[in-house]
């Protein structure tokens, strides 16, 4: 499903040394596998996930996608991949204020189908997300482990083949982080979605297919002492 080659991404500075923040990672996740990816702030597992996402140009390597080069898509192309291809949960809590769970959910949906066609194919996923006594509350009435499953929702809702997780337990308790990082494997196995997560969260090698520690740039084995100390 995913194949990443030889990925590269540098950043120039004024010293003349550039920045390594992806450097020559590679990586092959299939459908239904979930992988995590560890490592510290700046240590590049934005960036990866950024070029993956075609949200961010490489400096060299590809990314493939069912054997389709996405890091040479049209800005076009790139656009329709990410809505009809990608489902992305991102760190932060991109909800609207003011606005339902279910119609914060459907976003993504709205581009492709009506409003309330869209709101009938998202409810029996927010049901399942433990939501369904919760569809017409407001974001900000929301509890922080409610607002993470509407994002689970929208990432979910066009049926992606692909989906990033970045810290997406990194604002919840202990809890809520098993129930999240539990639905998510869930459900991409049901679905077959390819998962690529990344987190400084040790608990999140509980529930992955295999793991791997990104630091400097690099990709390397997991070591739970290591991904331990890097999340301290």
């Amino acid at each position: 499903m995913l194949d990443l080659k030889e990925l590269v991404k540098y950043y120039p500075t004024v010293a003349g040394e550039p920045v390594r923040a992806v450097d020559g990672v590679s990586l092959h996740v299939r459908p239904g596998e979930m992988v995590a990816l560890y490592g510290p702030s700046g240590s590049g597992k934005t960036t990866l996930l950024l070029m993956v996402a075609t949200l961010l140009q490489p400096t060299s390597g590809t990314v493939s996608i069912a054997g389709r080069d996405v890091s040479s898509l049209s800005e076009r192309e790139a656009s329709h991949f990410r809505l009809s291809e990608l489902g992305f949960i991102r760190q932060n809590f991109d909800l609207l204020p003011g606005v339902s769970a279910v119609d914060n959910a459907i976003l993504k949906l709205l581009k492709t189908v009506r409003w309330r066609e869209a709101q009938r194919q998202i409810t029996p996923l927010l049901q399942r997300l433990g939501l369904g006594e919760r569809l017409a509350h407001r974001a900000e009435t929301l509890s922080m482990g409610e607002r993470q499953r509407v994002m689970i929702a929208r990432a979910l809702s066009t049926r992606p083949s692909l989906l990033l997780a970045d810290e997406p337990t990194g604002s919840l308790d202990t809890q809520r982080s098993r129930e999240v990082l539990e639905l998510l494997r869930e459900l991409c196995r049901e679905r077959n979605v390819a998962v690529v997560l990344v987190s400084h969260d040790p608990l999140a090698a509980g529930y992955a297919d295999r793991v791997f520690a990104l630091r400097d740039g690099k990709l390397s084995d997991y070591q739970p002492d290591v991904a331990a100390a890097l999340s301290s």
